[in-house]
């Protein structure tokens, strides 16, 4: 039986071409991993490359007969039914309460989305005689025919938790729904060498400066476009983060490589509030962030599937590195639990440049 090299058909709009190569083939894998762009997927355990027409002849042309071609299985869409009235005022009704809770603008955005999905698919009964069997079937549906992610199942069960709780003050018994088994993935993180690329790429100094901040302090997106001139504590080493992820204000490490930039930033863009502002004032957007990463990853060749997220998670990950305590690192990124960050101790690289084997201490 002949080893197959499997290729994976993409979705029609994906970026990525998806390859399993066999251990056995080495010389393969060897002219896979000298294309440009080519990247190893750890968690998959598949290679991918630029998804390209040509791309894929030269991959047909490389592997030719021990090639073969997965095909992309599509999974059924959801129709979307409009709400009616009735609905619209129960959706209504979720978002005053989190409003008044005061919940984030996107975590009631996103509730009151997935609300309305949920009633839509019951418009033909009452919201009050919705059992949590019939949400559990319900559930079970979506999982089955329409191959919902873990991430869409947990925020629609939630969804519903509010409505109930808040809403119809039900007792917490009711909404006790399975939920899908926790996905215990490893954050991507991107080598020292790539995030300097990365940072550095920008010639715009305010993209410069963005990106730098983001990765020198471990923030979040949402957490930089809503940092203040003020909140630059240059002679105390700090940076202060109002209201962060759960309302919470923390401080997190200012770097000292990071000043003369900002400063330069400064003198130049005469910021008067906020630290980022947009051309015609008020806060920069997240999409010009997100817009400023891409250019800057496909401008550096660096891992396709990174995000301006992934900047945190490298930050994290190379704090751990230095030998930074996990005390300092926890109270940097701002995490409740010790457990939260401890996951970035199995993202630090491990090679025998970094780490002795016992092996090696033996007398030959």
């Amino acid at each position: 039986m002949k080893i197959k090299i499997l290729l994976y058909e993409p979705h029609p709009k994906a970026m990525r071409l998806k390859l399993f190569i066999p251990y056995e083939m080495t010389h393969l894998r060897a002219k896979i991993k000298a294309i440009n762009g080519s990247y190893w997927h750890h968690n998959q355990k598949l290679w991918s490359v630029t998804n390209t027409k040509t791309n894929w002849e030269f991959l047909k042309k490389l592997i030719g007969e021990n090639l073969e071609i997965v095909p992309f299985k599509t999974t059924k869409k959801m129709i979307k039914t409009p709400i009616e009235q009735k609905e619209y005022e129960e959706v209504l009704a979720l978002e005053k309460v989190l409003v008044i809770k005061r919940y984030s603008p996107s975590t009631i955005r996103s509730y009151k989305n997935f609300l309305g999905v949920f009633l839509s698919a019951f418009s033909d009964k009452k919201t009050v005689d919705i059992t949590a069997e019939d949400i559990e079937k319900y559930i079970h549906d979506l999982v089955l025919n329409y191959g919902i992610s873990s991430s869409y199942q947990n925020m629609l069960i939630n969804s519903i938790k509010a409505y109930y709780e808040h809403v119809l003050n039900r007792e917490r018994t009711f909404y006790r729904i399975i939920r899908p088994k926790k996905e215990i993935a490893l954050p991507n993180v991107l080598s020292r060498e790539e995030v300097q690329r990365i940072i550095t790429f920008p010639k715009n100094l305010k993209h410069r400066a963005i990106l730098t901040l983001i990765y020198s302090a471990g923030l979040r997106i949402s957490e930089a476009i809503n940092m203040r001139v003020e909140d630059i504590h240059s002679d105390d080493g700090y940076i202060f983060v109002k209201a962060a992820k759960g309302k919470k204000d923390r401080k997190t490490i200012l770097a000292a490589s990071l000043l003369p930039l900002l400063r330069d930033y400064y003198r130049s863009c005469k910021p008067s509030y906020w630290l980022f502002e947009g051309q015609t004032g008020g806060q920069y957007s997240v999409v010009s962030i997100r817009a400023v990463f891409r250019r800057a990853v496909a401008g550096t060749n660096s891992n396709a599937w990174a995000t301006v997220h992934t900047l945190r998670h490298s930050f994290a990950t190379h704090c751990i590195e230095n030998n930074i305590n996990m005390r300092h690192v926890q109270v940097m990124l701002g995490h409740n639990s010790s457990k939260t960050t401890e996951i970035y101790t199995r993202t630090v690289e491990i090679n025998n440049k970094k780490i002795t084997s016992p092996l090696d201490t033996f007398n030959n």
